[in-house]
């Protein structure tokens, strides 16, 4: 489990004038004062009409092309996205049979990325990563398997970078190219002899558009292992490690699974255009990895969605059974990749595919493939049939339980106790603003009022928790049913019979900064990783963080968010009076407003590492050793303290 430096939700680019705050990210007006009051707006005439050059619109537009834009803090940020956009035209030479091994360096902000396929063409060089709609991609006989089909990738991170540099070596001869921000400043040809075949990007991305950023060595290296899992044979080097796999998609499994003995030994299959590989743990909940042409599509999509329905038919087929697609997946770790040509994605950052001439020939393959190993390995067949049997069986005891607890929630209210809803829920057809959708988890009565007043009605939602949520870790499922609060909880987010049911795109936990506070926090976290798993995997769970001081004078306010910011803002704001938040019913709703805004809301997401080490994670903070965990904690704050 990973909880990193803060991040802003839903970034987009501001058109007002931004000055750096303490937090050394831009800060608009509104953060600053209160009492600036709104700008006049300007005169919508001809005037007003712009029309930029695509680099243009890039810059100005950072979300369309690399989704969130972060700093550095989440693995989906948008610096790891424009890494990855340069090693996928890396990797795309390795699936035409060029070059097998690329080499991947940092030195400090910057990243260069060499491979050794055949080169960019020379006389194309530049028009190849400053004109949009420009490559390779478009012919199927030079590149069958690509993901990178819009001419865009590399093009982004061009615009986005305070420095980008390309070059190609191409049978003795070379160019290189440099620009800034998108603009050309050299270009030079020559010869070198010694040089092989390949192509060379080196970017650093703009402080511009990602204000301060740090690169997170673990969150390379996994994506790096990522390229390694899905192109056998294929070796990453990077400041000195290596990353190559042999087994593949199975090795993908075994990395998340960890030293827990699965059910049975995994099943993997790899064919020309289909590799996947699968077995059942002993935790809850379904764990599926998705690829398509080497890109994680973290979103699923239609080739998933035929993995998952293949090898349900495989399993009834083999059964004789009409065993339900929940008690089949319950506790399974997944991973399907697939090579498509001409893929179609839901939106330029491809997290989910939506072709849907993909799904007849997936679910055979995987259908087939799935029975002829249940045929293959009795033993290993069997085991995978309790396993579904015992998801059966303990999904029908819960059935009851289910009932007696909707009955029990009936008598205490119509409406869910605590839930003040939005007017928009995630999966209603208004596509506009479903992506926006956001219930709170707050921390008493004090905070939803503040919260509720200062919200969005159309997409913001609040939940009030009552208290401390019972401690789940190492409980059955039964137990959370049984417990009214929990209970409620599943009921207000739609996910009292799974995930698939979630009403709202961001869950965010919104406690104190006080010791209570962590402690809500991390009892929800527990709650969440141990039953609805799936929830954190997609990136639906976050942290809200408010600003712990507020220092100002008669004309300017300003909010800090650590100790740091606030003795910042007291040496720059004359005559101060500093008041500190002691939880987050004390911050009026007026003030409270800005800091839920969608553009300057402050999240932290929760992220997850292998699964092995989660469950390992969750043991020692969640469970019975007391003394171990007393010494930790001890320990740390003297190492803190000094």
């Amino acid at each position: 489990m990973t909880m990193p430096a803060r991040r802003r939700a839903a970034p987009s680019r501001k058109t007002a004038a931004t000055r750096p705050g303490a937090s050394g990210r831009a800060e608009t007006p509104a953060q600053l004062s209160l009492d600036e009051g709104v700008a006049d707006k300007g005169v919508y005439d001809e005037n007003a009409i712009q029309t930029l050059d695509a680099l243009e619109h890039i810059r100005l537009r950072t979300g369309m092309y690399i989704g969130r834009i972060g700093d550095g803090s989440h693995p989906q940020d948008g610096i790891y996205v424009m890494l990855k956009e340069v090693i996928d035209n890396s990797v795309d030479e390795f699936i035409m049979g060029e070059g097998r091994r690329i080499r991947i360096e940092r030195d400090g902000g910057a990243i260069r990325v060499r491979d050794f396929g055949r080169g960019i063409p020379l006389g194309k060089l530049i028009e190849c990563v400053s004109r949009i709609n420009t490559g390779g991609k478009y012919n199927d006989e030079v590149f069958q398997f690509s993901v990178g089909l819009n001419g865009v990738g590399t093009k982004a991170v061009n615009a986005l970078s305070s420095e980008f540099e390309v070059a190609s070596f191409r049978d003795g001869r070379y160019r290189r190219a440099r620009f800034c921000r998108g603009q050309l400043e050299s270009d030079r040809k020559g010869r070198d002899a010694g040089a092989e075949n390949g192509t060379e990007v080196r970017f650093r991305p703009d402080p511009e558009i990602f204000g301060r950023y740090d690169w997170h060595e673990e969150f390379i290296a996994h994506r790096l292992q990522d390229y390694a899992f899905l192109n056998a044979g294929l070796t990453l080097n990077y400041n000195g490690n290596s990353f190559r796999s042999r087994a593949g998609l199975a090795d993908l499994l075994q990395r998340e699974i960890g030293d827990e003995p699965p059910v049975y030994e995994a099943v993997h299959c790899r064919a020309p255009r289909i590799e996947f590989a699968f077995t059942h743990t002993h935790n809850y909940g379904e764990t599926c990895f998705s690829f398509v042409n080497g890109q994680y599509t973290n979103d699923g999509g239609t080739h998933q969605a035929a993995f998952r329905e293949g090898m349900l038919k495989a399993v009834n087929e083999f059964a004789k059974k009409n065993f339900a697609g929940e008690d089949v997946r319950d506790g399974i770790v997944g991973a399907v990749a697939v090579k498509v040509q001409d893929p179609v994605f839901e939106s330029q950052t491809k997290n989910k595919l939506g072709s849907t001439d993909v799904r007849p020939w997936i679910l055979k393959q995987v259908k087939d493939e799935v029975l002829l190993w249940l045929h293959r390995n009795p033993l290993p067949a069997q085991a995978l049939l309790e396993k579904v049997k015992s998801n059966e069986k303990v999904r029908k005891e819960l059935a009851s339980i289910k009932k007696e607890a909707r009955e029990r929630a009936r008598k205490v209210a119509i409406r869910i106790p605590k839930l003040i809803d939005c007017k928009v829920h995630y999966d209603d057809a208004r596509a506009l603003s479903r992506d926006q959708t956001t219930i709170f988890l707050t921390e008493g009565d004090s905070a939803g009022g503040a919260m509720i007043q200062s919200r969005d009605v159309e997409t913001q939602a609040i939940f009030s928790l009552r208290g401390k949520p019972l401690n789940t870790h190492g409980l059955k499922r039964d137990v959370v049913y049984k417990n009214e609060e929990l209970y409620n909880i599943m009921r207000a987010l739609g996910i009292e019979n799974g995930i698939e049911g979630l009403r709202y795109n961001r869950v965010v936990i919104a406690t104190d900064a006080d010791v209570d506070g962590m402690h809500i926090r991390n009892l929800l976290i527990a709650f969440f990783l141990r039953y609805f798993r799936e929830l954190v995997h997609h990136d639906h769970l976050y942290i809200l963080e408010t600003p712990l001081f507020r220092v100002r004078n008669r004309k300017q306010t300003r909010y800090c968010y650590t100790e740091a910011e606030r003795d910042e803002a007291l040496d720059q704001i004359a005559s101060p009076e500093v008041t500190r938040f002691k939880g987050l019913g004390e911050i009026s709703p007026r003030e409270f407003g800005q800091f839920i805004q969608d553009s300057d809301m402050r999240l932290v997401p929760v992220s997850l590492g292998s699964q092995d080490k989660i469950d390992d994670c969750l043991d020692f903070f969640m469970g019975k050793n007391t003394p171990e965990r007393r010494d930790f904690i001890v320990e740390h704050l003297i190492h803190e303290v000094l």
